[in-house]
């Protein structure tokens, strides 16, 4: 199964795939990234985020990985953190979403990594299942939370 390091040809692409996954999790109209916003973040001379291709044999793509790495203090080592993973319907069922993860992990394990992240939303039971298959570990004891807009100026704006 053909995984692959992005390229800036792939941009198009990859702005398809977001707006497919954000459709998916019933979110649209929150996915606003553009192409010079991900040419930015993935090509430039020190780029802070990753991106996988699956493709089928004939070079269709079939899905995507985006990943960063962050940092656990810990354990005194990096990690990689899986942002998203989509894989298109018509491919779902043929490995390609294994596939993206077993490459992933071998870029975390390579680079000495802890270990490999990511959230899912409670009601993607697919995915779900599939994380349980693999051995990921739910993480119960923790809640994510986010600071955006308005709060997120208002904080670094307070004296």
């Amino acid at each position: 199964m053909p995984i692959r390091e992005a390229t800036e040809d792939d941009l198009d692409e990859i702005v398809a795939l977001i707006k497919e996954l954000a459709a998916y999790e019933k979110a649209p109209d929150q996915a606003r990234a553009t192409v010079e916003d991900l040419r930015a973040a993935l090509f430039s001379e020190h780029p802070r985020v990753f991106c996988r291709i699956a493709e089928t044999d004939q070079h269709e793509v079939a899905g995507f990985a985006l990943y960063f790495y962050n940092f656990s203090t810990w354990e005194g080592r990096h990690g990689l953190y899986l942002e998203d993973l989509f894989v298109r319907p018509a491919f779902r069922g043929r490995g390609f979403g294994g596939a993206l993860l077993r490459h992933l992990a071998g870029i975390a394990t390579t680079n000495g990594f802890a270990r490999m992240e990511w959230s899912v939303l409670k009601w993607n039971t697919p995915a779900i299942a599939v994380y349980d298959r693999i051995g990921g570990v739910a993480m119960e004891d923790w809640t994510t939370y986010r600071l955006t807009g308005t709060a997120l100026a208002e904080l670094a704006n307070k004296d």
